[in-house]
């Protein structure tokens, strides 16, 4: 059994959606959980992906098709998590901020927070703070991510932060924000929880914040 989990993760890190899916079926059919699967299979393969994304041994195409083949398996086990009405590892509210109509990076992100087992609500792109105040009061989420990847829209990640503050939402939720223009140094400057150098990172800055570190 460890054969096939092995093979499946390297078939996430090569990014073959074809294996990852065969695979991933072969090991449900041959008896294994669907957490035995996440667990052993998808997700070494993704943090792989993402250490080697990290070390830059791979650029954004390669990790675009690894999170693909992620999420196509994901989908498969989808059904079997729902029998057993497995509880999510927590739960995620992403947006764009507003102005900003670009959306690779968050997707990513959104897909290897899926494929780690948490449940995910995608507001999209230019998401303005009014939105996610309102998303923030309806729903029970752990941690808000604000994406920018334009240094004209970076500043409404400050302004989406206030607006939580105005609102009285703020300490409900933990915040990371991540994007090309943005660093450590200003989610301090902001008052963001977290800064996510890249998906993968996110994905464990998430779980860091969730276990109270």
């Amino acid at each position: 059994m460890e054969d096939i989990l092995l093979t499946l993760a390297r078939s996430i890190t090569r990014g073959d959606v074809d294996a990852s899916g065969r695979l991933t079926t072969e090991a449900l059919e041959a008896g294994l959980s669907a957490e035995d699967i996440l667990q052993g299979g998808l997700i070494p393969g993704i943090r792989e992906t993402g250490a080697l994304f990290g070390a830059g041994e791979i650029y954004l195409p390669e990790l675009l098709v690894s999170g693909l083949a992620m999420e196509s398996a994901v989908k498969l086990l989808e059904p079997a998590f729902d029998r057993r009405q497995s509880a999510p590892r927590g739960r995620f509210l992403i947006g764009t901020v507003a102005g900003d109509l670009h959306d690779i990076g968050k997707n990513i992100v959104v897909m290897m927070l899926k494929g780690s087992g948490w449940d995910v609500t995608d507001l999209g792109i230019d998401v303005a703070p009014e939105r996610f105040c309102e998303a923030v009061a309806a729903g029970d989420y752990d941690v808000v991510g604000l994406s920018a990847l334009l240094t004209t829209t970076m500043a409404n990640i400050p302004l989406t932060i206030k607006a939580l503050e105005a609102n009285g939402l703020r300490n409900k939720v933990r915040i990371i924000i991540g994007g090309a223009p943005v660093d450590q140094k200003f989610a301090d400057e902001v008052g963001a929880d977290a800064y996510g150098a890249d998906g993968w990172d996110a994905v464990m800055k998430a779980e860091r914040l969730l276990a109270g570190l």
